[in-house]
């Protein structure tokens, strides 16, 4: 009998997925991933996606299944993995996305690492994705889920073929009304819970205000200025702007400012308009494919440089020490340094990277 770890938030979706996976003959255990401790954080245990509250949700549905129960401490790799990685990148200008950093560090390395150690077969999450073993070219396949609003490959491209090998998603051809209604009939209590929507260990999404609290440092205020370097207004610490951003500037004009780029050195953020946020390229560091072994030359995909945006027909080429070029077909708004770019081909995750 295969045996699978599956990962419980204490939310409905990984819920679902412990009870298809028990209904499916695997013997299996849940397991609750303990990720900081919320003082390190400065927030109330009801406010996080790992409190007690989610804990004791994530326990009794593993008691209706009749399935082992344990809480894995995974605190301090969570704080050098995630945090500190986002820390570190607003420090220095970039925008991260911790939720992937989560994916390739913490639940599919830590915690794959462990369900190894204990001779488990699979590790089993309640994200929405795909994935198919494709006979003709020996590769496993990410794939996009059938319910496009709740899709999750994007967040997910850092997966290596042993990973995917190893990993099951039991939601990825399900919509989210399905996996509630099957939640409502087995009477779970979290049927109803609410997504969370944030990041887990700033909910409140005032990160300049995690970050400084985290360093015990205060950002300096500095100059707004035009792309000549001509001063506007002033600023209220480089932290607090992201690329793309219009409200929140605090600065009166005829027409509106957007933040087209920050230049920690001048402790400058450079105001422009919608129209300066455009860009038909971009270079990729970090990249992983996974439809295929390496990229030989240049491939036209499909590519989106934001976890809800659309993806659009862009040209990737292989450059020096691992990095891709992109090259759009139409112009992006808003590309940021720190971001993913994911590529496609159809529903087939080709691979990502990070947006250097």
């Amino acid at each position: 009998m295969k045996k699978a770890m599956i990962a419980m938030s204490g939310g409905v979706d990984s819920s679902v997925a412990a009870y298809l996976i028990s209904r499916q003959g695997y013997e299996s255990i849940g397991v609750t991933m303990k990720l900081f401790r919320n003082d390190d954080v400065g927030l109330p245990s009801e406010r996080t996606c790992c409190s007690a509250d989610d804990v004791e949700d994530a326990r009794m549905v593993a008691d209706k299944l009749g399935i082992p129960y344990y809480v894995f401490n995974y605190t301090d790799n969570f704080k050098l993995q995630v945090i500190t990685r986002f820390v570190e990148a607003y420090r220095n200008g970039r925008t991260p996305n911790p939720c992937i950093d989560c994916n390739r560090y913490i639940k599919f390395n830590q915690l794959m690492q462990r369900a190894k150690e204990l001779n488990f077969d699979y590790v089993v999450t309640g994200h929405y994705a795909v994935v198919e073993f494709d006979e003709k070219t020996g590769r496993y396949l990410l794939k996009k889920a059938a319910d496009d609003s709740k899709d999750q490959s994007y967040v997910l491209y850092s997966l290596t073929q042993e990973q995917l090998s190893h990993t099951l998603f039991p939601l990825g051809k399900m919509t989210k009304a399905q996996v509630r209604e099957i939640a409502s009939e087995q009477g779970f209590y979290n049927a109803d819970k609410r997504d969370s929507q944030d990041i887990c260990f700033v909910p409140d999404g005032n990160y300049a205000r995690f970050i400084e609290d985290w360093c015990g440092l205060t950002f300096e205020n500095g100059d707004f200025v035009d792309k000549d370097g001509k001063f506007i207004a002033r600023h209220k610490g480089i932290i607090n702007y992201t690329i793309g951003q219009r409200r929140g500037l605090g600065i009166a004009a005829k027409s509106p400012y957007y933040v087209v780029s920050k230049n920690l050195a001048k402790n400058e953020v450079v105001l422009g308009s919608n129209e300066d946020l455009f860009s038909d390229s971009l270079t990729a560091t970090d990249v992983n494919f996974i439809s295929i072994d390496k990229l030989d030359g240049p491939m036209t995909v499909k590519a989106k440089v934001r976890y809800k945006q659309k993806e659009t027909e862009a040209v990737i080429t292989p450059l020096e020490d691992g990095r891709v070029s992109v090259k759009f077909t139409e112009p992006q708004r808003a590309i940021a340094p720190g971001q993913a770019v994911v590529f496609y081909d159809g529903d087939i995750v080709v691979g990502g990277g990070t947006i250097e």
